[in-house]
């Protein structure tokens, strides 16, 4: 990765979702039976999706399954082309795609494409940057953790090469490559290795090979000062994987600093979260609302306990369901340059994070439950 030019993963396996309930928030859900019978995505049949587009038109209605079609053609076709893991497309992609059905092939190849990085890349040439066996680890613990609930061995593998890349202040040598909010400064790696050690299943954070790096990691995250309310938010996410970092005053302080800046429609623009610069020295877009920023607030506020129908989240909720596109994306314009918008994939995983946090996706995505073996 360069996550941005490293932005360069199948196995293929059944896990069985709980079922998801309907909340009726806004536009109407489409299940129109041409979406349904969609061929799924395969690195034979791929296609790439048009480039993100502030005037693409929204949608006429949610569609889950153009959601869904979006997310597995830009996470495989980016494999497929660059040949690499990124931040914004394919990492949070194992998050999200969990959380609408972890069967489909798409998300087999992705999954295995990072596994590869790990068994077969790694010992033969190394990983690319140190970013990349933290995001390796952390995204392969949380998809474990959303799917079979064990810790698969590579993943295992992964985890315990992040300690030996880890600095011996405790933090971890980051991307900065002025792509905010994920590639820019060494605080969100630290948080993503929290994230993802603390999340991974069979109490790997108390293992003794995570021990010495996880109280260099605690005090790392303890001393330094946080960046940006979106890294605070990072830590409000890691501070519940992972004890001893935050406490419920500190995570609070953080909610209370993203209310204020909820828009009237019931958005919010990721631009708001931190105060970076664009490349072009133009004023960033703090007042109109996209994916990622609304998507990700959600998702963090419903990680931290609050109720899915808070007066803000419902707000929220209806703001996602109406402001689809009609691809099955949720546009975010880049806070560093007008370019490719590369984080409206990450909006668009948020977005679906939140819709599924907040039970708000329709019932027949949702698989019986009972997760098998890989």
């Amino acid at each position: 990765m360069r996550m941005g030019e490293l932005r360069r993963a199948g196995l293929t396996w059944v896990v069985w979702l709980s079922a998801v309930g309907v909340v009726a928030l806004g536009a109407v859900v489409s299940e129109t039976p041409s979406a349904v019978a969609a061929e799924p995505v395969t690195l034979e049949n791929v296609k790439a999706p048009e480039m993100n587009d502030a005037d693409e038109p929204l949608a006429a209605e949610f569609s889950l399954d153009a959601a869904i079609g979006f997310l597995d053609a830009a996470s495989v076709n980016w494999q497929k082309q660059r040949n690499c893991m990124t931040c914004h497309t394919n990492y949070l992609y194992l998050l999200a795609r969990p959380a609408i059905g972890a069967d489909a092939p798409a998300h087999g190849i992705v999954r295995q494409f990072a596994e590869k990085l790990v068994t077969e890349r790694w010992p033969s040439q190394g990983p690319r940057w140190d970013a990349e066996v933290v995001m390796t680890g952390a995204m392969l613990a949380l998809n474990d953790r959303a799917t079979t609930g064990k810790l698969h061995p590579t993943t295992r593998t992964a985890l315990d090469r992040a300690w030996t890349v880890q600095r011996d202040d405790g933090g971890f040598s980051w991307l900065k490559c002025d792509w905010p909010p994920m590639e820019d400064d060494d605080h969100f790696g630290a948080t993503m290795a929290a994230i993802g050690v603390g999340a991974a299943p069979e109490g790997y954070a108390q293992s003794e090979a995570a021990q010495a790096g996880l109280a260099k990691l605690r005090e790392y995250l303890r001393r330094e000062p946080t960046p940006t309310l979106h890294h605070r938010l990072m830590m409000v996410w890691a501070s519940l994987e992972l004890a001893e970092i935050w406490n419920d005053q500190q995570r609070t302080a953080a909610l209370d600093e993203l209310w204020p800046l909820q828009h009237d429609d019931g958005g919010w623009a990721v631009a708001q979260l931190g105060p970076w610069q664009r490349e072009d020295g133009t004023p960033q877009d703090t007042t109109t609302s996209d994916g990622y920023g609304t998507g990700f607030a959600v998702y963090i506020a419903r990680r931290a306990g609050v109720p899915a129908d808070n007066a803000r989240l419902v707000r929220a909720i209806d703001w996602l369901k109406t402001h689809q596109r009609a691809s099955g994306r949720w546009f975010t314009r880049s806070v560093h340059a007008d370019n490719e918008h590369f984080i409206s994939h990450a909006g668009t995983a948020y977005a679906i994070l939140a819709l599924a946090a907040c039970d708000a996706l329709p019932k027949q995505t949702a698989q019986a439950s009972g997760p098998t073996a890989r």
